[in-house]
Order: structure tokens, then C-alpha cells, then sequence
């Protein structure tokens, strides 16, 4: 057992998972799972997202455990890092479970161009990145599209893109669901959202969103790699972003509706934050429908990111766009409610799973997989902060016994954005950065500070628990050269 500043009691499993017993909560309608190790437990210590975990265990309908990756922080209602299933008869849907940033993803892109002939140009590849990709918050995105047009995103999320000429058919083979979540219905997103989304599409924006051009360092599973294609030397490009203001003021105006229908209810919550309602209800169907229709804007929002990279490649390599190299290896979402098939106490059973800063981990042999990764499992990318490596993992078999076939979707917050702004200054990280010779371009001060290396854990440890607990196994390491802020 681990004390955890008062807040919940842990049980230790083993090395890396801890359990949250019930009764650590008043309600727990099952146990809670933390992935961990000591030195990550030491950054959690009074952390009230511990509190959360056990909290998510309260929701009516949960099946299995609730579950919390190695990048767990505090968030809204869950936290940032949970992971929780749901029975499609007995079980809620949650926006707090799904996050702001409706379809939060990762896409990496190789670029098959050894960092030899990327430095010397790496400047002028910076300056082209930062023009073309906006950044920051409100930025505004390069096209201008009627409510009409933006209904069609919704519907159609990366085919959109691909549709109007930024990218290829190929692009939508290594996304998942193919870029595209089906049962979405633009008539349930509301208006605000549409007059939020409208110019935002292929921005970055800002806080943790990033832009960064990155090299292959080393290789833990040479045949995933060479699948991935992926080698050591090559320069490739990661990009984190999602659905912008239009995902934002989808969460609003459902939490705002379930809150209500709770209060006509009579029904009261462990926390207020955990706002939901029946998945088979008309705010739980509305909300889903609305839901898949933000996951459809941000898959469209990664497409044109993808077409403004090529165009820098072009521009500072020469040659037409089709021949830059820039090939999608993966597009992988956090931040979703999906519903997917798993073994629920020796039985095959579909439920709703919440990823909330958390992402799919499915192993080898699944038809989720494209065909390409299918021998060894989806790509599963993990960025660390600024000044240190991300990693690209494949899903293990172990996500499926462990946590529906889920792992972590990056380092995970340390300290908050405000403590950040006190602790660090811009002149002292960009120095650190520039030491380590990664190149920076920001819209604001504050989008380097609040960044800065020192607010996330330890990517390291990170990758580690997810290694060890047999939810996804390292393929590549990935060094930072520079990198696009908000």
C-alpha cells in the first residue's frame, strides 16, 4: 500500500499497476486501476486526479475498472489520462470522460529525407512551417468556408480535405476510422460551435498543440519500423492538434444540457464535473452524434495541417508537392467515447469506452489495424515535452486483458500552466532549448513557457510503465530539432 497524500488509498499490485480498492470513495461501483511506477508516483503524491480515478468508479453502468495511464493529471470530471467503459443499456455517456478538445490527436508524418539534408535548411523549413500552419490563440485558418461547407466536414471529417485537393487517398488509409466517425450529425453541433469552427480550420492553436520536426534516434523493433517505415537518421514531422473552438463549444452545450436534465431529475453526483446522461437517451444519442461530428472537424483540421507541411517541404526542397516524400505513418485520436467490442469478464460484450487524454493500443491481428501495421500492431505515438524524445509504440496484446485496449497519449502534465508562467522565463528556455540545439517559433511568450520542459513528467518513466504493463511496446525514438508553438 502507497499513501497518496490522503486523498485515495493504493494497493500495490506490482511494478506497474496499483489498485484503488472499493470503498476508497463513497459509491465506487468497481475498483480503480492506476499504471505506474514508484518515480511517477512521487509526482502524483496529493494529486486530486487520483481522487478523480476513483470517482469515474461512481458512474451507473461502468464495466471492468475505472483506469488510469502513467501520464494521469487533473482534468475535468476524469482525469486527464482515464480510460472507462460503459453497458450501451445500463451505462452513461460523459463529456467530461471525452475531454474539450473533442478528437485531441497525434498524426506523424515521415519524411524519407536524412537529417544531413534537413539541417542546413532548417531555418528557412521553420519560417515556412510557422506561415503556413497558424498558430496561437484564435488564429485563423487559410480557407474560409460557408456554414453549408463546414457541415460537410462534419459529415465527412479528412475525406473532406482529400476531396478539395489537400491530400491523397492514401492519407486516409493510416488514420483512425479512415478520418472519419461515423453517426455524426452537423444539425446537433450548435451554432456557437459552427461560428467557432468556422476559421479555424488548419490551425494549430494553442497550449500543449505543437508542430515539430523531429529525427529518428534509435530502434527498438526494427521490423515494426521498417513496416512504419521508419529508419534512423530520416527526419520525420509530428503534429498535435484537435477540433479547436468548435470541440470546445460542443463539450459546453452538453454538459450544460445534461447538468439540467440531472437537476429535473433529482440526481446528484460525487462531482459535478462528471456530468452525463443514459447513452440510450435522446441527450446521450445527441450528444454522441454531435460528438463524431467534432471528431470529423479535427481529422480535417490534421488533413490541411498535413497539405500545409508539404507545401513548406516543396517550397524550401524544391519540386512539386506530390514528390516532397511527407507520407502519413499514422493518425492516432485521444479524447473520444467509442463503441467497440471487448472481453468483459469471460464474455465478448460492446460497450462505450471513454478515452480522456488516453488513446487505442490495439495489438497485431486486429482489422482496426491498417493492413500495413497489422503483423505488429497500431502505431501508438507518445510525445514527450519541447527538449526531450517522443516515441512511436505498437499496441500489445496486454492493452486487451488490461485496459480495453487502451495506453497513454503523452508525458503528462506535471505542473500547471500557471505555475509554470511563475516558475519558468522565456529568455532562460529558450537558452535551454537552443543549447540542445532545437529551433522555436511561437506566437507568444507564453507558449514557450507554459510548455517549458520542466511541466511534464518524465517521458522516459512514461514509455517504461507502458512497456511494462504490456500495453503497447516500443519501436522508434524520436529526438526533437525544432518545433511550432502557440
Amino acid at each position: 500500500m502507497v499513501g497518496t497524500g490522503g486523498l485515495v488509498r493504493l494497493d500495490r499490485l506490482d511494478e506497474f499497476r496499483w489498485r484503488v480498492p472499493i470503498g476508497a470513495v463513497e459509491g465506487m461501483r468497481a475498483e480503480g486501476l492506476l499504471f505506474s511506477n514508484e518515480a511517477l508516483l512521487q509526482a502524483a503524491e496529493g494529486d486530486a486526479s487520483l481522487q478523480q480515478l476513483a470517482n469515474v468508479a461512481t458512474l451507473p453502468g461502468i464495466v471492468g475498472r475505472s483506469l488510469a495511464m502513467p501520464d494521469i493529471h487533473y482534468g475535468y470530471g476524469f482525469p486527464v489520462g482515464g480510460v472507462a467503459a460503459f453497458d450501451l443499456t445500463e451505462g452513461v455517456v460523459s463529456p467530461g470522460g471525452i475531454g474539450y478538445d473533442i478528437n485531441c490527436g497525434v498524426r506523424l508524418l515521415r519524411t524519407g529525407r536524412p537529417a544531413t539534408e534537413v539541417l542546413p535548411k532548417l531555418d528557412r523549413l521553420m519560417k515556412a512551417l510557422f506561415r503556413k500552419v497558424p498558430s496561437g490563440v484564435g488564429s485563423r485558418g487559410p480557407l474560409r468556408i460557408s456554414s453549408g461547407e463546414i457541415d460537410e466536414v462534419l459529415r465527412e471529417g479528412a475525406g473532406w480535405a482529400v476531396r478539395r485537393g489537400r491530400g491523397w487517398d492514401r492519407d486516409l488509409r493510416f488514420q483512425e476510422e479512415g478520418g472519419c466517425l461515423a453517426g455524426a450529425d452537423p444539425s446537433l453541433v450548435g451554432a456557437s460551435a459552427h461560428q467557432r469552427g468556422a476559421g479555424q480550420l488548419g490551425t494549430l492553436g494553442s497550449g500543449n498543440h505543437f508542430l515539430e520536426i523531429q529525427k529518428v534516434d534509435r530502434l527498438d523493433d526494427e521490423p515494426a519500423a521498417r513496416a512504419m517505415g521508419l529508419k534512423v537518421g530520416d527526419v520525420v514531422v509530428m503534429l498535435h492538434t484537435g477540433s479547436r473552438g468548435l470541440g470546445h463549444q460542443v463539450g459546453s452545450d452538453y454538459i450544460a444540457r445534461m447538468d439540467a436534465d440531472l437537476r429535473q431529475r433529482g440526481l446528484q453526483l460525487i462531482d459535478r464535473q462528471l456530468s452525463c446522461a443514459p447513452i440510450d437517451s435522446p441527450a446521450g444519442r445527441d450528444y454522441l452524434s454531435a460528438m463524431a461530428a467534432a471528431a470529423n472537424f479535427a481529422w480535417a483540421n490534421r488533413q490541411l495541417i498535413t497539405h500545409a507541411v508539404r507545401e513548406a517541404f516543396a517550397e524550401v526542397f524544391g519540386g512539386p508537392i506530390d514528390e516532397t516524400g511527407v507520407e502519413v505513418v499514422y493518425d492516432l485520436s485521444h479524447n473520444m467515447a467509442k463503441t467497440e467490442e471487448h472481453e468483459v469478464d469471460g464474455s465478448r460484450r460492446r460497450v462505450l469506452v471513454h478515452r480522456k487524454g488516453a488513446t487505442r493500443s490495439f495489438p497485431a491481428g486486429r482489422p482496426e489495424v491498417p493492413a500495413e501495421y497489422r503483423d505488429h500492431g497500431q502505431p501508438v505515438l507518445i510525445p514527450g515535452d519541447m527538449g526531450s524524445a517522443s516515441y512511436v509504440l505498437a499496441g500489445a496484446p496486454g492493452s486487451l486483458r488490461e485496459s480495453f485496449g487502451s495506453a497513454c497519449h503523452g508525458a503528462g502534465r506535471l505542473l500547471s500552466r500557471a505555475a509554470c508562467n511563475r516558475r519558468f522565463r522565456y529568455a532562460e528556455v529558450s537558452r535551454q532549448l537552443q543549447e540542445k540545439g532545437i529551433r522555436v517559433e511561437a506566437a507568444s511568450r507564453e507558449g514557450v513557457t507554459e510548455e517549458a520542459p520542466g511541466a511534464y513528467k518524465d517521458v522516459e518513466q512514461v514509455v517504461r510503465v507502458a512497456a511494462g504493463a504490456g500495453l503497447a511496446r516500443p519501436v522508434a525514438r524520436l529526438v526533437p530539432l525544432g518545433v511550432v508553438k502557440g
